[in-house]
Parts: C-alpha cells; structure tokens; sequence
C-alpha cells in the first residue's frame, strides 16, 4: 500500500509501516498516516481531504496504553482488523464563496482582541439572537463537542450540532441544534475572522458581512478513532503530565 506519513518523530514509526509493506510516497497514496496528535490528525484532513486517516500517537509525546501501541495497531491495520469512523465535518461560507471545512469546530472570533463582537445570529433563516457582543459564537460537531465547545459550555452532546457563545455580555443560552439545521452569523461590528479546528486558514469578515456554518456531506475517513481516544491511553498521559 501506499501511504504519505506526516507528523513529528516520523523515524520512530516507519520501521513498523515497511514492515508491513507500506511504502512512503508524496503522491498517489491511499492512506494518510498522521504520527502526532489530534492537532495533527486535523493537519492530515485539511491537507488531503478524501484521503482514509490512519491516526497514531506519538509514544515520545503522548504514551499509551499496551493495547493501544504503534506496533500492535499497524499489525492489526494491515490484518484489516481496524474499525472504520466517518467524522462528520462543518463548513463555513461567507458571503463572496470562499469557504473552509473543520473535524471538531468552526468559530467566529473577534479580529482585534481588545474590542468585542457585536453579530446577529440566524438559525434555519429566523433570527435568533440581535447584536450578541462579545468575543465570538461557533459550531462544533459530535466529535468536537468535548473540546472548545465543552470549555465554553461546560457540556458535551451526543446527536446534532452545538452552538456556542464565548465571553457574551448577555446571557444568550448555548444551543443543541439538529444535524440539518444552518446557522448565520452576521457581523455588526467587525472585523472578525472565521477559524476551524487547528487551520492557519482564515476567512475575513467586516461589518455587515455574513457567513453560513452547517454540515457538509462531506466526511473524514479515520481508521481506529476509538483507539487514538482511548481513555486508558488518556489517563496514562494526564498521569505522566501532571506526576
């Protein structure tokens, strides 16, 4: 097979790979191996969207449990015994078509960080909240729900999509919306930038601009996602940190 490795530490891993018959190529590959962490993981679908993703923590950064080690995960990858996720993603609109993607979340932040966000929110075209200030709202899927979403929220959800408000100076409830539902952001006073997950991509926005956020049927193809989030391996690593 013919893989693109990306990541960090990259000599710790290929051994295990051309072991298995996996050869390195920078083009006309079928899977991405993405040596790293979730950031990582993220890089890997942004750069080669379309492209299976074979995730794998980086043991020098992040330790493992034994289950869950690089050695033990490629031998069941190349025995096909590896559990296939499709990860939903989000997509951004703007106004002038230029449009970017994310695995956990897309937010609109405040460009200049000492003023505030002033935007309208617009849920399924009825207009939900007017003039929310503050530093910014977004979106998050399933996946991303136990991220930002959750230090904002303090919660997680399990169906749908979530909506959060960061820093409000009003009390705006965050929402759980259903998975077809499409969400406006319209900028009152700007600028403002428009990120997803971990991308250096960023739309720009200024007042009176608008951009739309909701699922894309596009998907991210992850073999042994339950793997590379084990809380076994998540715990050993908390454990290691804070010791």
């Amino acid at each position: 097979m013919k893989i693109k490795l990306i990541g960090k530490n990259l000599d710790d891993v290929r051994p295990l790979l051309t072991q298995y018959g996996m050869e390195e190529v920078d083009s006309g590959f079928e899977l991405v191996v993405a040596h790293g962490g979730d950031g990582t993981l993220f890089i890997a679908e942004h750069d080669y969207p379309g492209i299976p993703k074979f995730p794998l923590r980086d043991s020098g950064t992040a330790p493992v449990c034994r289950r869950h080690s690089q050695a033990e995960q490629i031998a069941d990858f190349a025995a096909g015994k590896l559990h296939i996720t499709r990860l939903p993603k989000l997509a951004a609109e703007a106004g002038n078509g230029a449009r970017i993607m994310g695995i956990n979340d897309i937010f609109v932040h405040n460009l200049e960080r000492v003023s505030a966000l002033r935007y309208n929110v617009f849920i399924d075209g009825g207009l939900y909240a007017r003039e929310i200030v503050g530093d910014g709202v977004g979106m998050a899927t399933v996946h991303g729900s136990t991220a930002y979403y959750k230090s904002i929220t303090h919660s997680i959800f399990r169906v749908g999509i979530g909506l959060a408000f960061s820093n409000s100076t009003e009390e705006v409830n965050h929402l759980v919306l259903d998975e077809k539902s499409v969400v406006e952001i319209e900028i009152v006073r700007g600028p403002a930038m428009v990120v997803a997950d971990n991308s250096a991509e960023r739309l720009y926005l200024s007042a009176g601009d608008r951009v739309k956020i909701a699922l894309s049927d596009e998907y991210a193809t992850v073999y042994a996602l339950e793997n590379f989030m084990c809380r076994e391996c998540r715990k050993l690593r908390h454990s290691v940190k804070y010791s």
